[in-house]
Formats: C-alpha cells, structure tokens, sequence
C-alpha cells in the first residue's frame, strides 16, 4: 500500500515526476493561502479565486483575481514568498536544498529530476550546480530586500513596513513574479529612478538565465593566474546575453517612438526613457509596471505581446518560448534565406536537434496561444481582441501584465489562464515531453518522398 507512490513515480517519466512535484506545489499553497491566518481580518476569498492565485504564484506569473495587498495579511505575504521560490528556482533545486539540509544522499533519480528541471544535458555537477543556483539568488534577493528596504523608509511611516515592502519587491523582481503588495505595482515610484534601475537590475539577474550568471561570476573570480588566460563563454552564454540585451535596446527604441506623441506627449527625455526602458524589461516576464498600460497604443500593446511570448531565458525564472528559442529561429531562417544546411554562429556549429526543438516549440506554443485567444474571445465576447491577446501572452510568458479584465473574465477563460501559467512555468521542452511519451527508435523506415510546399 505505502509502496504505490514510488511505484508510479518510477513508472514515469522525469518530465512527469516534475509536473507531478510542480502540482502539489500548488494544491500546498491552495491549502496555506486558504487558511483564514493568511488573510486580512473580514477577508472572504472564494477557492476558485485560491487556486487561481496559487497557479499564478508557483508559475511566478503575477496575473490576479484579487489585490494582494487588501487580501493577505503577513503571514500570507510570506506564503507567497516561498511560493515564488519554489517557482522561481525551480522545484527541484528546493527540493535539493531541504535535502541537503536533512543531510539526504542525492541519487540518481534525484539527479536526472533535477537535469529535466534545469534543462541540463549531463548528470555530472548538477548538485554543485543546484548550490550555486541557491547561492546566488538567495544572496541577490537579500541584497535587494536591505537596499529596498533603505530606500522605503522615506515612503512609509514604519521600518518594519517599509523593509516589508522591500523583501516583497526584491523577491518579486529577482523572480520576475509581478506581484506587489502596494497595491499599485510600482506606480508609485514612477519618479523614483533609483528604484526602477534597482528592480531592472534584479529582473534581469532572474530573467538571463542562472548559467549566464554562473559564467559570469566565474569570469569575476578568476585569480591572477588565470587572468593572463582568455575565458570562454560559452555557446549558450553567447546567444542568451547578445539576443535578451538585443532585444531590451530594440523594445525601448520601439516603445520610445510609439509612444512619443501618444503616452509620452509633454513628458521631458528622461521621464520618456525610463518609462520605456522600464516596460522594455518587464515585457520579458517580470509583470511588474510603472505605467498605466491601458493607455498604450496598439502598437505598443501588440510589441509586448511578442515580447511576452518570448519571455526570458531558459533556465531562468522567466517563462515563453525562451530568448534562445527565438535566436534559433531567427539563425534557421537566415542561413535557410542564404541556401545553407549548416547552422553557425559564433564560429560553432548549431546542432539540428536544437533547431528542430526550437521550431517544434515556436510551433506549439503559436498554436497553443491561439486556440486560447479564439476560446476566450468565444467565452467572453464583452472584451476587446487586443486585451484577450495581452492576456494570454501574459499568461503564456508568466509575466503578469494586464489590461485589468482578469477578475472579469469567465471561469472557463480563468482556467485557460491558469493551464497556460502552469504550461509556461514548467516549459515548453517538458510538456513536450510529456505528451510525446518516452523516445523510440524506429525499426525501420519508408521511401523518401518529397512535398511541395511555400
């Protein structure tokens, strides 16, 4: 009897186990934000509206029913701290801390959980990786929080609260979550330049990916032996970094031209660039907001859905297709245009299998978000095509962003939301994965045939 969960466990595939893992994740934080201590006194929240924030919490998406802020007391503020972690870092890497802690032998099922998880190709380092990932965050968020908190005190009457906010925002940066408890995201500190480049600065740390930052930090520790040697980034490091700052720099100068007669009218150049700037880089999946984005052009509106879609990079805390995903097929149709069967970059050679992955993933989630887009405009025909598109890139991306009809949409539309959060969270790869079943070799193959096509 007590042997039948490790028995399906066994029985399943990594991908599996891990969807499994991130599932129960949220049905614990179901359970702890329903607990009436998690809530502001006279505080009624429905269970659907439970499920949904605790969806949108563990996929470190930030997309609400409800205001944080006038629903959760403390204690509920710190339950979905740790659920963002979980979400951010990644189940397994959690999970291997608090084994860690028990003093737990890491074993092998343990390892290629945490491969699958981290989007790993080898079982070598991945503890030692997992500890560095751990390192880093924790230690980024802390330095966040003290700074944060520093520079809240001018804004609230109390240090306890304005440290508070701190830790809240640094978590929700580093996490790229999009929650807040100001209830305003970061409106009110749309003049505070300090802020925005501190939270900039913390949503790329979670958004480039944990190996760019483990390469770079390498790269900074190196002793005075090694500096006479040249250090190679690697492939991945490469592509990640030129295609997330390529397109950070491309969204500003988009944003900044869109909205220069429109949102930015009578606006001085500084005033225009930091808002720019700022919703350039929290398109990729952070969520959180210095501008009413209602107010937005079509344009701009459609340049963050694409955006969304995207998302960051793998490996990261961000969802979407992933930045390189993106640099793979922008490569494949370059080289393609030019006649070449050779993928390369950076004077290496692309493997096919990370085209063919690059553009099976491009495919189903351009499928994926469409057939959402066509159920809920079909589901809740009162709202505009533009905001329903918004809303599903932003769930899609587990960024966060809103037109504000969130709360409004159907039960039906809030589940859609919920499968593309948890979709985006988990990626892509693994829910491939998991609708493909385990590889098979074929035993033998047909006549090759060809077929028109373009």
């Amino acid at each position: 009897m007590f042997k039948q969960p490790k028995n399906w466990v066994s029985r399943r595939s990594p991908a599996q186990v891990i969807t499994g893992y991130y599932i129960f994740a949220v049905l614990l934080s179901i359970l702890l934000l329903s607990m009436p201590a998690a809530h502001k006194p006279g505080v009624e929240v429905s269970i659907f509206d439970t499920i949904f924030t605790a969806v949108s919490v563990v996929s470190d998406t930030g997309l609400s029913v409800l205001n944080v802020s006038e629903t959760y007391s403390v204690f509920g503020y710190f339950i979905i701290m740790i659920a963002l972690q979980f979400g951010g870092i990644g189940i397994m890497a959690m999970s291997t801390f608090f084994w860690l802690l028990i003093g737990r032998k890491i074993g092998l099922k343990e390892r290629r959980l945490i491969m699958v998880d981290n989007n790993q190709f080898a079982l070598s380092g991945l503890v030692h990786l997992v500890k560095e990932i751990l390192q880093i965050t924790l230690l980024t968020e802390l330095v966040g929080a003290v700074i944060f908190g520093l520079r809240f005190l001018q804004y609230y009457p109390t240090w306890q609260e304005a440290f508070l906010q701190g830790l809240f925002a640094s978590v929700s940066a580093t996490t790229n979550a999009g929650m807040d408890i100001t209830g305003q995201s970061l409106m009110p500190f749309k003049d505070d330049y300090f802020v925005q480049l501190v939270t900039i600065v913390l949503i790329i740390f979670g958004a480039i990916g944990f190996p760019v930052l483990l390469e770079l930090k390498a790269f900074l520790s190196r002793n005075k032996l090694d500096l006479n040697q040249p250090f190679r980034f690697s492939l991945f490091a490469k592509i990640t970094s030129l295609t997330y700052f390529g397109l950070l720099a491309l969204g500003t100068i988009l944003i900044l031209l869109f909205e220069s007669h429109h949102y930015f009218k009578g606006l001085t150049w500084h005033e225009s660039f930091f808002y720019a700037f700022f919703q350039a880089t929290t398109t990729r999946s952070a969520g959180l907001t210095t501008m009413d984005i209602t107010h937005l052009t079509m344009p701009t509106l459609l340049l963050m859905c694409v955006y969304m879609f995207i998302g960051g990079s793998p490996n990261s805390v961000g969802g979407g297709i992933r930045t390189t995903t993106f640099a793979l097929n922008m490569l494949f149709i370059y080289h393609f245009a030019r006649g070449r069967r050779n993928y390369n970059v950076f004077k290496r050679e692309l493997h096919p299998d990370d085209i063919m992955k690059s553009l099976a993933i491009t495919m189903l989630a351009v499928v994926m978000c469409a057939l959402s887009v066509i159920a809920i405009s079909v589901s809740d025909q009162e709202h505009q095509l533009a905001a329903i598109i918004l809303e599903v890139c932003s769930a899609f991306g587990t960024v966060g962003l809103s037109t504000g009809i969130t709360p409004d949409l159907s039960i039906f539309a809030k589940c859609i939301l919920m499968l593309l959060m948890f979709i985006g969270r988990i990626g892509l790869t693994s829910f491939l994965y998991i609708i493909g079943g385990k590889q098979a070799k074929a035993k033998f193959r047909y006549s090759m045939e060809r077929v028109m096509t373009g």
